[in-house]
C-alpha cells in the first residue's frame, strides 16, 4: 500500500513520478526491443536453413577417383541406409541464360522428374505451368526473379550458353541451345529464384558434355541436425570411394557470421534494460531523500529496518516487472505482426525496408523462441530488482532522529 502511494504522482512529487515514467518506458521499450531483434534473427536463420537445405542436399556424396557413372546404382544403395529420406543424383554446371530482355549467369541443375517432384520448395511453389512431363517435354524450369529478369513466361524460349563446347580449329565454340520454360517456381530466397534453373538430368548430361555421368548425388536426411551421426553410415553405403561433406561444412562461414552477429545484438541491445535499471536507481534516490520524514514516522511507529527496505524494494521492483509485462506483450504484437509492418511501413516512407536483394528473404520473418525470451524476462527482473537494493538499503538505514532533525 505504501509503494503503491509512493508510485502515485502528486503535484509536490512529480518530478519523482516523471523519473519512474522513464524507468518503466526504458525497460519496456529494451525488453521489447530485444525480443523482436532475437525473434528476427532466429526467424532469419530458421527461413535461411530451410531454404538452403530444401534445395541443396544435407549431404553431398562426389566421386574422388573415378567419374560417377553408377549413379543410379549408388543413389538406391543411399536410399536404404537408416535416417536416409532421400537420395537424389544430379548433373550441374555454371552457364549464362539470355532472354528477351537480357542474359544473366545461371547455375543449372539436372534432375529426374521424379527427384525434383520430392523436392517440396520447388514442386509446391510452382507459380506457372506444370512439372508434368518434365523428363520428356524437354522443357526447363526457373526461378521468378530470372523470368522478370529476362522478361520470359511458361512456354517461351530461354537460350543457354555454356563455355564448355566443341573443340575446333579456331578454338571452343560456346555450346548453345534453346529449351521452353515449362514451369516457373518461388522458392522465396532471391539468390535462388533469380539463379537456380533445372533441366531434365539425360538433357543437362548432354549439355554438359557429361554423358552417363553425374556430379554427385544428394542426400537428405530425416533430421538435418544429426547429419554427423549419419556420416560414416552414408560413406560406408555409397559402395565406392566417395568424398563426403555436409550443409554445416558447406555454409560454416555464413552460419557462423549469422551466430557472432546475434550474440553481439543481444549483448549491444541488454544496455537498454541496463540504462533503464539505472534510471530505477536515480528515481528510488531521490525518493529515499523526499521520504526522510515519512520514514522517520514509519520508524517511530515500529516499522523494523526489514520493513523500510522491503517497501522501497516493491516500489522499484512494481516498475521493473510491470516494464518487463509490457515490453513482452509489446514485442509479442511485433512479432506476430512483423510483415503487416513491414509493409506499412515500406508503404508510408515509399521505400523498400526489407530489399529481397540485399537480405536473400523475401518476407520479413520472427520466430519466437521459448528459452530465450524467458531469459531476456528474466534478465530484465533480475536487473531491476538489482536496481532497487541500494537505494532501499540507504532508506533502511536512515537514522529517525536525523531525518527529523533535517526536516
Amino acid at each position: 500500500m505504501i509503494a503503491g502511494r509512493y508510485l502515485r504522482s502528486r503535484r509536490r512529487d512529480s518530478f519523482i513520478s516523471i523519473i519512474a515514467g522513464f524507468s518503466f518506458a526504458g525497460i519496456m521499450l529494451g525488453v521489447a526491443t530485444l525480443v523482436i531483434v532475437m525473434a528476427v534473427m532466429n526467424g532469419f536463420r530458421t527461413e535461411l536453413l530451410s531454404k538452403i537445405l530444401g534445395i541443396n542436399g544435407h549431404m553431398l556424396v562426389q566421386p574422388i577417383d573415378q567419374p560417377l557413372t553408377d549413379y543410379d546404382a549408388v543413389a538406391s544403395r543411399l536410399q536404404g541406409v537408416s535416417g536416409v529420406v532421400a537420395a537424389i543424383p544430379f548433373v550441374e554446371g555454371q552457364a549464362l541464360v539470355a532472354g528477351p530482355a537480357g542474359n544473366l549467369g545461371a547455375l543449372v541443375r539436372g534432375l529426374y522428374e521424379s527427384d525434383l517432384k520430392r523436392l517440396p520448395l520447388v514442386a509446391g511453389n510452382i507459380r506457372q505451368g506444370s512439372l508434368e512431363g518434365f523428363d520428356t517435354d524437354g522443357g526447363i524450369a526457373i526461378g521468378t526473379r530470372m523470368a522478370q529478369q529476362l522478361g520470359l513466361q511458361v512456354g517461351d524460349s530461354i537460350t543457354i550458353i555454356s563455355p564448355r563446347g566443341a573443340v575446333t580449329p579456331m578454338g571452343v565454340t560456346p555450346r548453345t541451345k534453346a529449351y521452353p520454360v515449362s514451369a516457373i517456381f518461388e522458392i522465396g530466397m532471391s539468390e535462388y529464384d533469380g539463379t537456380i534453373a533445372f533441366m531434365p538430368l539425360p538433357e543437362a548430361q548432354g549439355f554438359f558434355r557429361m554423358d552417363g555421368k553425374a556430379t554427385g548425388v544428394e542426400v537428405y536426411t530425416d533430421d538435418p541436425d544429426k547429419v554427423g551421426t549419419y556420416r560414416s553410415a552414408v560413406e560406408e553405403g555409397a559402395g565406392r570411394p566417395a568424398f563426403v561433406s555436409d550443409w554445416r561444412q558447406r555454409n560454416m562461414t555464413f552460419f557462423s557470421a549469422l551466430e557472432v552477429e546475434r550474440n553481439v545484438m543481444f549483448l549491444i541491445l541488454t544496455l537498454i534494460v541496463l540504462v533503464a535499471a539505472l534510471n530505477i536507481i536515480s528515481g528510488l534516490t531521490m525518493l529515499v531523500k523526499d521520504k526522510g520524514r515519512d520514514i522517520a514516522i514509519l520508524r517511530t511507529m515500529g516499522a523494523t529496518r526489514g520493513a523500510v527496505m522491503r517497501v522501497f524494494v516493491i516500489t522499484g521492483a512494481s516498475i521493473g516487472v510491470v516494464g518487463t509485462l509490457a515490453g513482452f506483450l509489446l514485442g509479442l504484437v511485433v512479432c506476430l505482426n512483423i510483415e503487416s509492418i513491414r509493409q506499412f511501413i515500406s508503404w508510408l516512407t515509399s521505400t523498400q525496408l526489407f530489399d529481397p536483394t540485399l537480405y536473400f528473404l523475401s518476407r520479413l520473418p520472427a520466430e519466437m523462441d521459448q528459452g530465450e525470451t524467458i531469459m531476456v524476462l528474466v534478465m530484465a527482473l533480475v536487473l531491476s530488482l538489482l536496481a532497487t537494493i541500494y537505494p532501499a538499503w540507504r532508506a533502511a538505514r536512515l537514522d529517525p532522529v536525523e531525518a527529523l532533525r533535517y526536516e
